[in-house]
């Protein structure tokens, strides 16, 4: 059975945080007769804990954190840890500063990761718990202990961190507070602090000045000094109380949240970059909070406090217990708001419903996303940081003035988007492929590898399913090219849709699989499920990514693989960028035609070399000469989306695949886009010109029953 780690945070210095995590370790060793480890990560005060238990340990935690290990075991440990004679062992902190800049944090949290299954109790000395290192310890703690005093001033300090703590999203159950040198005759009593820090208050250690300094004196703990006295007798009381509750198996079970300590460690880098340069960086970093978001906080802030919004919020897919919930929370945020002095800032009614809504939107929608996502002239929105959001509208970027309040908020979204779909982004996967529910495609990027914050791109779809009269509308095609790709697909001509990022390329998919008749069977195979077809007969499958123990993969190679098995009439691949080109042009020249796809290309001779190169990627080791044959037998037609420096997207080419000649695959443009400058406004001018060349497969086409003017070729 793993043990547990306790987090020992002081809530402001000062407090007695180090005594108590040593005596902690003791009472614990005394009262169950089982080794407990005690490790000092106080990197500011350094040394306090060599002091309080009278230890000095020749190696310390920095050159164990870069210790290179498998799996840990005691023999690897045995250099940098004392094993007292009374029953416990010891890593101790660097004693200069300098030493403790060292520290590979990443390799602590391997440490911290494998000494579970070493020690029962790891009791860690973890300072004020704000640092990189000390939020490593929080990510892998089973419980936090936050150690304050009878003190104004310390209660206020202690709020700040357990502020922090929240924000961090770690579970509000993990955090126990301990009110240290409580005295009965003080006015601040545990019922006090409790009420102002807005917590329970989990045990009181009594103030005994003269044992502590006596203790101290002998470097030795209080528990070991003075085993019958009051302090002791309290710390006793506490470690049966963690026993008797199993508030550490009750922790165990919580969700907790990874990644914070890389999070903190590039803010901090933004921080100390901004400074030094004065750049960009700064302006997201070090933004002052303006009235408006303050209030919004602090309603924010009490709203979770009420609310467990994360388990009322149970099934997101119900439209109706959506409705619910927001209404009991819309009332649980007037209530809150009717305690704040709203009359300088929300002076209308307007406004303090402008309020509401946005704190809705940020607790239990994507928060200032909701707005953009709700806009249908916006197309993209690529959030840079929390305060820099850009949006794309009729193809051309701008700034919005949209922020989000914080990079905590950004991780809520992100979280929202993410886990109704299985899949995670944290430290160890600091990227993710997800979806919205309307089939807008999200990606998302985060710290350390977004050295600005957290990232997130949306290609937004839009909400009523495209249909060849929109592209005609947008001018990307002619009715006369609509009319003959809708013949290409219904005589199930292979179809490859070529184009670079953002040229539309999904669009034109979906109103190609438009045309495909009701009466056959489709199957879509999608790394992220974008395709909105109408028809009824479709089966939709999705690719997975790695569990967290790095398996469980699901590609769309396997997938082609399984729906070649499944009686397609037609098989739709939202994408192709890899090795399962080879398995698509397979299925193409085994009996599957009428299939469709895209690949990112710059023009269809580039898309005949992109797939030959994904081909290869497949690891066949086929010549090229032999996946151009391939290439050249399965697709027939090559159709080329392009956006143009005016933001409008257009097919530039339709184009044949011929057949082979010699080595190379011969191609014949069928129709093309023709630019003829530019308009007053800076917009393209252009027109769509037949080459005059009529495709092959045409003849073909007749002799199935289906009337194609001759004419549409012709040169005008």
């Amino acid at each position: 059975m793993a043990g547990h780690i306790i987090a020992v945070v002081g809530g402001k210095g000062g407090v007695g945080k180090s005594v108590f995590a040593a005596n902690l370790a003791i009472a614990y060793l005394q009262n169950f007769k089982q080794r407990p480890l005690i490790m000092d990560l106080d990197l500011v005060s350094l040394g306090d804990q060599n002091i309080i238990l009278g230890q000095n340990p020749p190696k310390t935690v920095v050159e164990l954190s870069k210790l290179q290990f498998g799996n840990l075991e005691p023999k690897h440990l045995a250099p940098f840890m004392v094993n007292a004679p009374v029953g416990y062992s010891y890593i101790g902190a660097p004693k200069d500063a300098v030493v403790a800049r060292d520290l590979d944090i990443d390799g602590l949290g391997k440490v911290l990761k494998s000494i579970t299954s070493i020690f029962n109790w790891i009791v860690v000395d973890c300072g004020n718990g704000m640092e990189p290192h000390a939020l490593k310890v929080l990510e892998y703690a089973t419980a936090i202990f936050v150690v304050t005093t009878p003190d104004i001033i310390v209660v206020n300090q202690t709020k700040r961190v357990l502020t922090k703590i929240q924000e961090l999203l770690f579970p509000n159950e993990m955090v126990q507070i301990v009110v240290n040198r409580f005295s009965p005759t003080s006015i601040i009593n545990p019922q006090v602090i409790q009420k102002n820090l807005g917590r329970a208050v989990f045990a009181s250690i009594p103030d005994d000045v003269a044992t502590c300094d006596s203790s101290l004196a002998k470097n030795t703990p209080v528990c070991l000094a003075a085993p019958s006295a009051p302090i002791t007798r309290a710390y006793f009381d506490l470690v049966r109380k963690i026993q008797q509750t199993n508030l550490l198996e009750g922790l165990s079970k919580l969700k907790k949240p990874s990644g914070v300590a890389a999070k903190a460690t590039a803010t901090a880098t933004a921080h100390a970059t901004a400074s030094a340069s004065g750049g960009p960086g700064a302006r997201s970093s070090v933004a002052a909070i303006d009235p408006w978001t303050g209030m919004k906080l602090r309603i924010h802030k009490a709203l979770v406090e009420q609310m467990d919004l994360k388990k009322m919020n149970t099934d997101t897919s119900d439209p109706k217990a959506r409705l619910v919930l927001r209404e009991k929370t819309q009332k649980t945020v007037l209530d809150i708001l009717a305690q704040e002095d709203t009359s300088s800032l929300l002076s209308t009614r307007e406004l303090k419903a402008q309020m509401v809504k946005e704190i809705l939107d940020e607790a239990l929608g994507l928060g200032p996303l909701e707005d953009l996502l709700a806009d249908d002239e916006v197309t993209e929105i690529m959030v840079n940081a929390r305060d820099q959001i850009y949006i794309e509208k009729a193809g051309k970027p701008q700034l919005c003035k949209t922020t989000f309040t914080s990079e905590h908020q950004m991780m809520n979204v992100i979280e929202r988007i993410v886990t109704p779909l299985g899949r995670r982004v944290d430290e160890k996967v600091p990227y993710v492929d997800a979806r919205l529910p309307d089939g807008s495609r999200v990606h998302v990027i985060i710290p350390p590898l977004a050295l600005r914050g957290p990232t997130i791109t949306i290609r937004k779809f839009p909400k009523k399913r495209p249909v060849v009269q929109d592209l005609i509308n947008y001018g990307s095609i002619t009715p006369e090219i609509g009319d003959f790709l809708r013949a290409c697909v219904e005589a199930k001509l292979n179809i490859v849709v070529s184009g670079g990022t953002g040229s539309g390329k999904t669009t034109l998919l979906n109103v190609l699989s438009s045309f495909i008749p009701a009466t056959e069977r489709i199957i879509t195979v999608e790394d992220s499920a974008e395709l909105q077809l109408g028809q009824e007969h479709v089966v939709r499958l999705e690719t997975r990514p790695k569990n967290i123990e790095g398996e469980g993969e699901v590609a769309i190679r396997d997938l082609i693989k399984c729906c070649l098995r499944m009686r397609p009439d037609r098989i739709v691949v939202g994408e192709c960028r890899g090795g399962e080109a080879l398995d698509m042009l397979q299925a193409m020249n085994t009996g599957h035609s009428g299939s469709l796809t895209t690949v990112h290309a710059n023009n269809p001779r580039e898309c005949i070399a992109r797939l030959e190169t994904l081909c290869m990627q497949a690891g066949l080791g086929l010549p090229p000469k032999a996946i151009r044959e391939n290439i050249a037998s399965a697709v027939n037609l090559i159709i080329q989306q392009s956006r143009l420096t005016d933001g409008t997207r257009k097919v530039m080419y339709v184009t044949e695949v011929t057949g082979m000649q010699g080595e190379v695959v011969s191609l014949q443009d069928i129709f093309i886009y023709k630019q003829e400058g530019l308009d007053k406004k800076r917009k393209i001018l252009g027109r769509f010109v037949p080459t005059g060349f009529i495709p092959k497969f045409v003849e073909e086409m007749e002799a199935k029953g289906m009337k194609i003017s001759r004419g549409l070729f012709s040169v005008k």
